[in-house]
Protein backbone atom coordinates (compact mmCIF):
# COMPACT_ATOMS: atom_id res chain seq x y z
CA UNK A 1 0.00 0.00 0.00
CA UNK A 2 1.25 3.28 -0.63
CA UNK A 3 0.40 7.41 -0.91
CA UNK A 4 1.59 10.16 -2.94
CA UNK A 5 2.24 13.62 -2.01
CA UNK A 6 2.67 16.34 -4.35
CA UNK A 7 4.75 19.33 -3.20
CA UNK A 8 3.94 22.18 -3.79
CA UNK A 9 7.00 24.23 -2.59
CA UNK A 10 10.22 21.95 -4.15
CA UNK A 11 12.28 24.30 -1.37
CA UNK A 12 9.91 23.65 1.49
CA UNK A 13 11.73 20.23 1.35
CA UNK A 14 14.69 20.61 3.05
CA UNK A 15 13.20 22.28 5.98
CA UNK A 16 10.12 19.81 6.23
CA UNK A 17 12.75 16.76 5.90
CA UNK A 18 15.41 18.14 8.29
CA UNK A 19 19.11 17.66 8.24
CA UNK A 20 19.97 14.25 7.21
CA UNK A 21 16.61 13.26 6.40
CA UNK A 22 16.30 13.20 10.65
CA UNK A 23 12.46 14.54 10.55
CA UNK A 24 11.17 11.82 7.99
CA UNK A 25 13.21 8.97 9.64
CA UNK A 26 11.61 10.21 12.61
CA UNK A 27 8.35 9.88 11.03
CA UNK A 28 8.59 6.67 9.22
CA UNK A 29 10.16 5.19 12.78
CA UNK A 30 6.95 6.22 14.29
CA UNK A 31 4.46 5.10 11.79
CA UNK A 32 6.40 1.85 10.25
CA UNK A 33 6.62 3.17 7.01
CA UNK A 34 8.54 3.85 3.85
CA UNK A 35 9.11 7.57 2.25
CA UNK A 36 10.82 8.01 -0.71
CA UNK A 37 11.44 11.62 -2.33
CA UNK A 38 11.73 11.71 -6.47
CA UNK A 39 11.96 15.31 -7.90
CA UNK A 40 8.46 16.84 -6.12
CA UNK A 41 6.72 13.94 -5.16
CA UNK A 42 6.85 12.07 -2.00
CA UNK A 43 5.57 8.32 -1.74
CA UNK A 44 4.53 7.02 1.56
CA UNK A 45 4.03 3.26 1.64
CA UNK A 46 3.77 0.49 4.35
CA UNK A 47 1.69 -2.48 5.15
CA UNK A 48 -0.71 -0.34 7.46
CA UNK A 49 -3.33 1.91 5.55
CA UNK A 50 -4.10 3.79 8.49
CA UNK A 51 -0.24 4.53 9.25
CA UNK A 52 0.69 5.50 5.78
CA UNK A 53 -2.80 8.06 5.71
CA UNK A 54 -1.71 9.12 9.73
CA UNK A 55 2.09 9.61 8.12
CA UNK A 56 0.56 11.77 5.14
CA UNK A 57 -1.14 14.16 7.09
CA UNK A 58 1.79 14.70 9.17
CA UNK A 59 3.74 15.19 6.37
CA UNK A 60 1.47 17.56 5.07
CA UNK A 61 1.18 19.86 7.99
CA UNK A 62 4.49 20.21 8.23
CA UNK A 63 4.57 21.64 4.58
CA UNK A 64 1.87 24.14 5.53
CA UNK A 65 3.73 25.06 8.79
CA UNK A 66 6.82 25.77 6.49
CA UNK A 67 4.86 27.52 4.07
CA UNK A 68 4.30 29.79 6.84
CA UNK A 69 7.98 30.88 7.67
CA UNK A 70 8.19 28.30 10.46
CA UNK A 71 11.18 25.82 11.08
CA UNK A 72 10.34 22.67 11.18
CA UNK A 73 12.26 20.39 14.12
CA UNK A 74 12.03 17.45 15.61
CA UNK A 75 9.78 19.27 18.92
CA UNK A 76 7.16 20.46 15.85
CA UNK A 77 7.74 16.57 14.42
CA UNK A 78 6.74 14.48 17.23
CA UNK A 79 4.09 16.57 18.50
CA UNK A 80 2.57 16.47 15.02
CA UNK A 81 2.97 12.74 14.86
CA UNK A 82 0.94 12.86 18.80
CA UNK A 83 -1.64 14.88 17.59
CA UNK A 84 -2.10 12.96 14.28
CA UNK A 85 -2.31 9.61 16.73
CA UNK A 86 -5.25 11.01 18.56
CA UNK A 87 -6.86 11.98 15.41
CA UNK A 88 -6.29 15.90 16.48
CA UNK A 89 -4.77 16.84 13.07
CA UNK A 90 -6.57 19.82 13.09
CA UNK A 91 -4.97 21.50 15.24
CA UNK A 92 -1.86 21.27 13.07
CA UNK A 93 -2.47 24.45 11.29
CA UNK A 94 -3.31 26.03 15.13
CA UNK A 95 0.65 26.06 15.75
CA UNK A 96 3.02 29.03 15.05
CA UNK A 97 0.02 31.27 14.03
CA UNK A 98 0.05 33.66 17.34
CA UNK A 99 3.12 35.71 17.77
CA UNK A 100 3.20 36.42 21.54
CA UNK A 101 6.30 38.61 21.52
CA UNK A 102 9.38 39.73 19.43
CA UNK A 103 12.20 39.31 21.25
CA UNK A 104 15.33 42.13 21.10
CA UNK A 105 17.00 40.19 18.15
CA UNK A 106 13.60 40.07 15.93
CA UNK A 107 12.87 36.73 16.30
CA UNK A 108 8.84 36.29 17.37
CA UNK A 109 8.20 34.26 20.18
CA UNK A 110 4.93 31.78 19.48
CA UNK A 111 2.92 29.02 21.18
CA UNK A 112 4.71 25.82 20.06
CA UNK A 113 2.04 23.17 21.24
CA UNK A 114 -2.27 23.77 21.54
CA UNK A 115 -1.63 23.89 25.04
CA UNK A 116 0.31 26.92 24.84
CA UNK A 117 -2.00 28.55 22.92
CA UNK A 118 -4.79 28.30 25.47
CA UNK A 119 -2.47 29.44 28.13
CA UNK A 120 -1.79 32.56 26.36
CA UNK A 121 -5.51 32.76 25.82
CA UNK A 122 -6.38 32.71 29.39
CA UNK A 123 -3.70 34.90 30.17
CA UNK A 124 -4.94 37.30 27.30
CA UNK A 125 -8.75 36.89 28.78
CA UNK A 126 -8.09 36.55 32.94
CA UNK A 127 -7.09 39.20 35.52
CA UNK A 128 -5.48 35.82 37.59
CA UNK A 129 -3.82 32.91 35.41
CA UNK A 130 -2.40 29.98 37.17
CA UNK A 131 -0.10 28.24 34.69
CA UNK A 132 0.66 24.79 36.10
CA UNK A 133 2.94 22.22 35.03
CA UNK A 134 5.91 20.37 34.53
CA UNK A 135 9.73 22.05 33.52
CA UNK A 136 9.97 23.17 29.50
CA UNK A 137 6.25 23.49 28.91
CA UNK A 138 6.99 27.17 28.63
CA UNK A 139 4.73 28.36 31.08
CA UNK A 140 7.16 31.13 32.54
CA UNK A 141 8.78 31.81 29.20
CA UNK A 142 5.48 32.68 28.03
CA UNK A 143 4.22 34.67 31.02
CA UNK A 144 7.00 36.85 30.89
CA UNK A 145 6.38 37.45 26.88
CA UNK A 146 3.21 38.42 27.57
CA UNK A 147 3.97 40.83 30.28
CA UNK A 148 6.60 42.73 27.69
CA UNK A 149 4.26 43.07 25.31
CA UNK A 150 2.19 44.81 28.14
CA UNK A 151 4.46 46.84 28.53
CA UNK A 152 4.93 47.38 24.97
CA UNK A 153 1.82 47.96 23.99
CA UNK A 154 1.13 50.48 27.32
CA UNK A 155 -1.28 48.01 28.86
CA UNK A 156 0.13 48.63 31.86
CA UNK A 157 3.21 50.56 33.44
CA UNK A 158 5.79 48.23 35.02
CA UNK A 159 6.54 44.97 34.96
CA UNK A 160 7.06 42.94 38.66
CA UNK A 161 8.70 39.27 38.94
CA UNK A 162 9.13 37.47 41.97
CA UNK A 163 9.62 34.06 42.96
CA UNK A 164 10.48 32.89 46.52
CA UNK A 165 13.80 31.92 47.85
CA UNK A 166 13.52 28.39 49.35
CA UNK A 167 16.97 27.16 50.50
CA UNK A 168 17.94 24.14 48.66
CA UNK A 169 20.63 22.81 51.37
CA UNK A 170 22.63 26.31 51.87
CA UNK A 171 21.12 28.63 54.13
CA UNK A 172 20.55 32.34 52.77
CA UNK A 173 22.13 34.07 55.68
CA UNK A 174 26.09 32.41 55.07
CA UNK A 175 26.00 33.23 51.53
CA UNK A 176 27.87 36.62 50.47
CA UNK A 177 26.39 40.23 50.14
CA UNK A 178 23.14 41.72 51.05
CA UNK A 179 19.62 40.05 50.54
CA UNK A 180 19.21 41.02 47.01
CA UNK A 181 22.40 39.30 46.17
CA UNK A 182 21.66 36.38 48.29
CA UNK A 183 18.53 35.36 46.55
CA UNK A 184 19.84 36.66 43.46
CA UNK A 185 20.86 33.20 41.52
CA UNK A 186 17.41 32.09 42.62
CA UNK A 187 16.10 34.56 40.07
CA UNK A 188 18.47 34.02 37.16
CA UNK A 189 16.35 32.32 35.27
CA UNK A 190 13.64 35.21 35.08
CA UNK A 191 16.22 37.72 34.38
CA UNK A 192 17.71 35.67 31.30
CA UNK A 193 13.76 35.44 29.82
CA UNK A 194 14.21 39.58 30.31
CA UNK A 195 17.39 40.11 28.06
CA UNK A 196 16.53 37.70 25.99
CA UNK A 197 13.15 39.88 24.97
CA UNK A 198 14.10 43.00 26.11
CA UNK A 199 17.93 43.36 25.35
CA UNK A 200 20.73 44.28 28.29
CA UNK A 201 20.41 47.58 27.84
CA UNK A 202 16.59 48.15 27.52
CA UNK A 203 16.46 45.80 30.29
CA UNK A 204 18.58 47.57 32.61
CA UNK A 205 17.21 51.18 31.59
CA UNK A 206 13.89 50.29 32.68
CA UNK A 207 15.05 48.45 36.01
CA UNK A 208 16.44 52.22 36.77
CA UNK A 209 13.03 53.67 36.23
CA UNK A 210 11.59 50.89 38.43
CA UNK A 211 9.76 50.12 35.07
CA UNK A 212 11.01 46.56 36.10
CA UNK A 213 11.15 44.95 39.45
CA UNK A 214 12.76 41.22 39.47
CA UNK A 215 12.89 40.61 43.16
CA UNK A 216 12.22 37.82 46.15
CA UNK A 217 8.96 37.51 47.53
CA UNK A 218 9.67 38.49 50.86
CA UNK A 219 9.82 42.19 48.96
CA UNK A 220 5.96 42.25 48.14
CA UNK A 221 4.76 42.36 51.68
CA UNK A 222 2.92 45.33 52.34
CA UNK A 223 2.24 46.64 48.84
CA UNK A 224 -0.46 47.37 46.37
CA UNK A 225 0.43 47.15 42.95
CA UNK A 226 -1.81 48.67 40.50
CA UNK A 227 -1.21 49.13 36.35
CA UNK A 228 1.20 46.40 36.86
CA UNK A 229 1.40 42.59 35.30
CA UNK A 230 2.67 40.88 38.19
CA UNK A 231 4.52 37.40 37.68
CA UNK A 232 4.56 34.96 40.61
CA UNK A 233 7.30 32.09 39.45
CA UNK A 234 7.66 28.68 41.23
CA UNK A 235 4.52 29.12 43.32
CA UNK A 236 4.87 25.20 44.40
CA UNK A 237 7.00 26.81 47.02
CA UNK A 238 4.75 29.25 48.98
CA UNK A 239 3.62 28.46 51.99
CA UNK A 240 -0.41 29.18 51.90
CA UNK A 241 0.12 32.19 53.91
CA UNK A 242 3.04 33.63 51.24
CA UNK A 243 0.50 32.69 48.27
CA UNK A 244 -2.35 34.85 50.27
CA UNK A 245 -0.30 37.81 50.82
CA UNK A 246 1.07 37.54 47.19
CA UNK A 247 -2.47 37.68 45.63
CA UNK A 248 -3.78 40.55 47.95
CA UNK A 249 -0.75 42.74 46.28
CA UNK A 250 -3.26 43.18 43.17
CA UNK A 251 -4.39 46.19 42.44
CA UNK A 252 -6.65 48.56 40.05
CA UNK A 253 -5.90 47.56 36.10
CA UNK A 254 -3.62 44.79 37.08
CA UNK A 255 -2.96 40.89 36.16
CA UNK A 256 -1.38 38.50 37.62
CA UNK A 257 0.32 35.41 36.18
CA UNK A 258 1.31 32.46 38.74
CA UNK A 259 3.40 29.53 37.74
CA UNK A 260 4.81 26.39 39.03
CA UNK A 261 4.64 22.84 38.65
CA UNK A 262 3.49 20.74 42.15
CA UNK A 263 5.43 17.49 41.45
CA UNK A 264 8.69 19.46 42.40
CA UNK A 265 7.37 21.52 45.75
CA UNK A 266 10.60 21.44 48.25
CA UNK A 267 8.75 22.49 51.35
CA UNK A 268 9.20 21.56 54.89
CA UNK A 269 6.76 18.36 55.11
CA UNK A 270 5.15 20.29 57.63
CA UNK A 271 4.41 22.84 55.11
CA UNK A 272 1.76 23.00 52.74
CA UNK A 273 1.61 24.24 49.18
CA UNK A 274 0.37 27.65 48.75
CA UNK A 275 -0.07 26.41 45.00
CA UNK A 276 -1.74 23.36 45.48
CA UNK A 277 -4.15 25.43 48.60
CA UNK A 278 -4.91 28.26 46.05
CA UNK A 279 -5.93 25.78 42.91
CA UNK A 280 -8.05 24.32 45.31
CA UNK A 281 -10.12 27.24 46.60
CA UNK A 282 -10.04 29.58 43.33
CA UNK A 283 -11.16 26.69 40.62
CA UNK A 284 -14.79 27.85 39.74
CA UNK A 285 -13.73 31.68 41.08
CA UNK A 286 -15.03 34.10 37.47
CA UNK A 287 -11.63 35.77 35.54
CA UNK A 288 -9.73 33.53 37.39
CA UNK A 289 -8.05 30.41 35.18
CA UNK A 290 -6.27 27.50 36.43
CA UNK A 291 -4.55 25.97 33.23
CA UNK A 292 -2.81 22.61 33.38
CA UNK A 293 0.46 23.13 30.85
CA UNK A 294 1.77 19.67 29.60
CA UNK A 295 3.83 19.05 26.66
CA UNK A 296 0.67 19.48 24.17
Amino acid sequence: MEKLIQAEDISAMGNVFGEYDENIKLIENEFNVNVVTRESKIKISGDNEESISEAQKVIEGLFRLAKRGETVNKQNVSYFISLAKEGNEALFDEIGRDCVCITAKGKPIKPKTFGQKEYIKSIRENSITFGVGPAGTGKTYLAVAMAVTALRNKQVNRIVITRPAVEAGEKLGFLPGDLQNKVDPYLRPLYDALFDMLGTETYQRYVEKNVIEVAPLAYMRGRTLDDSFIILDEAQNTTREQMKMFLTRMGFHSKIVVTGDITQIDLPSDKKSGLKDAIMVLRDIEDIKIHILTYK
